[in-house]
């Protein structure tokens, strides 16, 4: 389980708050060679996102359509939230028709200015 606080810290680590990086959500599965290894299995836009106040959770959406969230409009939001709000769950949501999965990971791909939450399949 992520929380708000571990995606802050990891940006800040991660990327210097380089609020430039686009949000984006990168798909894993298990390599059916080798069960210990992930292998890439696809990757879309974060467009938007949502606190759930009654759940505790961040929600990050996909949205292809949508311009791809940045760092900084996200990041701007979530630090002014109070101390319990930062111990909420993030998750990612990929359509309307299935639950917000839990998050495996964080990541980044400084070629491509992209900050990568990480999901499986």
């Amino acid at each position: 389980m992520k929380v708000i606080i571990d995606l802050i810290e990891d940006i800040r680590e991660s990327i210097q708050n380089n609020e430039s990086y686009q949000m984006t959500a990168m798909l894993l599965k298990e390599d059916a060679n080798n069960q210990k290894n992930l292998i890439y299995a696809g990757e879309a836009s974060i467009g938007s996102f949502h606190v759930d106040k009654l759940s505790k959770e961040l929600i990050l959406n996909v949205e292809q359509e949508k311009e791809p969230l940045s760092v900084g409009e996200l990041v701007k939001h979530l630090l002014i939230m109070d101390m319990d709000m930062m111990m909420y769950e993030v998750k990612l949501a990929v359509s309307d028709k299935h639950a917000a999965q839990e998050l495996v990971g964080f990541g980044f791909n400084a070629a491509d200015a992209k900050y990568a939450l990480f999901i499986m399949a």
